[in-house]
């Protein structure tokens, strides 16, 4: 289950507050361009610095747009199991189709403390569960035994595996019935290849069409059409995460003109040398001239 081409779609902001006029004209991109589903809130979406009521309101706008069309994922996980269940429970009933629940970050749990977290949210909430490891930003890997173990859970169906290891992508796939993800754009076709069945990604925020291309190719077995579309992206790819991201992937939205760069700190402006760089690999693409860069944007508080 959530195979395919997924998007973690940025926030918009626009004077501290959520730009829902330019949200809501992403997510119709994002569906017009064929991707398999949103995730709403994640580390893209900018989502340590949203309150509780900002999430629970984008869970509530992204399904109302969507429609049932491809399914949402809600970004629900905390370094707090109550708090992550409650943020759940809420997700559900703004009409979220899954959840999206990365490892607690900063408490850095045990293996076992892990296993134990993620069963109590996927016994409280009746919904599909994609597990999100990413040691670089919590702290903690989750073992592709952790995992696998996981799996066994009837609600527990999807991993995004953002650890940059080919032989745990291999170890879960073969080891378990779970859908594995690649959680790193320069890594999905390498993961696909060892078992993998999709991607949730930053930068089909820019180019969703080809990101599905990539991911198709993949699943239908045709590495070498997938080679081709890699390559292209490459550079991109590498141009969206010059930056701590989601900073480089807004910006660059900014200049297509979809979104201010408008960050939420401690996220700030990137370097003038970097935004240059991040320019020129988007004039590459072709994806400048498609719209006025949009105005406004400085780091700001969180919004009330």
């Amino acid at each position: 289950m959530f195979e395919g081409s997924s998007t973690a779609l940025v926030t918009p902001f626009r004077g501290g507050v959520v730009d829902w006029k330019a949200y809501g004209a992403l997510i119709d991109e994002q569906i017009a361009a064929g991707t398999d589903a949103i995730v709403a809130c994640g580390t893209t979406g900018e989502s340590p610095t949203l309150s509780d009521e900002e999430k629970i309101e984008i869970f509530e706008f992204t399904a109302q747009r969507v429609r049932r069309r491809i399914p949402v994922l809600a970004g629900t996980g905390t370094y707090d199991t109550h708090h992550t269940i409650e943020l759940s429970r809420a997700a559900k009933k703004s009409g979220a189709d899954g959840l999206l629940l990365v490892v607690p970050y900063y408490s850095k749990p045990t293996q076992a403390g892990l296993t134990a977290h993620f069963r109590a949210v996927a016994d409280a909430v009746d919904l599909p569960v994609m597990l999100y490891n990413i040691p670089g930003r919590s702290g903690v890997n989750m073992t592709p035994e952790t995992i696998i173990r996981l799996a066994a859970h009837k609600n527990i169906v999807s991993v995004k595996e953002a650890s940059g290891s080919c032989d745990a992508v291999t170890q879960i796939a073969a080891g378990s019935a779970i859908t594995v993800v690649s959680g790193d754009d320069s890594l999905t076709l390498p993961f696909m290849a060892c078992g993998a069945r999709g991607v949730v990604s930053v930068v089909s925020n820019l180019v969703p069409a080809d990101v599905k291309a990539l991911v198709q190719a993949c699943l239908r077995g045709d590495f070498a059409a997938a080679l081709k579309v890699h390559r292209r992206l490459f550079p991109l790819i590498k141009a969206a995460f010059i930056e701590t991201s989601p900073i480089p992937v807004k910006v660059a939205l900014s200049l297509m003109g979809k979104c201010t760069r408008e960050l939420r700190l401690p996220l700030c402006d990137p370097d003038p040398a970097n935004e240059e760089k991040l320019r020129a690999a988007l004039a590459a693409y072709g994806l400048l001239g498609t719209g006025k860069p949009a105005k406004g944007g400085k780091p700001v508080r969180r919004g009330r």
